[in-house]
């Protein structure tokens, strides 16, 4: 199964299991992923299991500001691959291929392994 991590925003790290289901992402508390962002149409897009191909597929629902995936405005339903960053609004979520058991796994996920050793660019 596949998951969302909300990436930014006061949501930042909640994460909600995609299952086999379509997957409502808006602004109405009805959505399945509900983000409160004047940017997110009610029912900005949908993200949809299909059983025959075993892909995730987004779709814009019509959303006045549209949704990008990977810095890229989405034209046409769009199967999405692991680490694909979704954004709608001025969120950003992270698709991936990996289910968790609780929201501690989902976090630790985000986390870089070896960024302390990096350093940081001279300003």
């Amino acid at each position: 199964m596949a998951s969302i991590i909300i990436q930014t925003g006061e949501h930042r790290g909640d994460y909600y299991p995609l299952g086999f289901r379509t997957t409502i992402i808006g602004r109405d508390e009805a959505a399945s992923v509900q983000i409160v962002d004047e940017q997110v149409s009610r029912k900005h897009m949908k993200i949809h299991y299909d059983p025959q191909t075993h892909d995730y597929i987004a779709m814009d629902m019509k959303s006045k500001h549209g949704v990008l995936i990977n810095g890229n405005r989405m034209q046409i339903n769009t199967v999405l691959s692991d680490d694909d960053l979704i954004t709608v609004g001025k969120t950003t979520l992270l698709f991936t291929l990996k289910d968790f058991d609780d929201a501690n796994s989902a976090l630790h996920h985000l986390k870089k392994a070896g960024e302390r050793y990096r350093g940081t660019i001279p300003g």
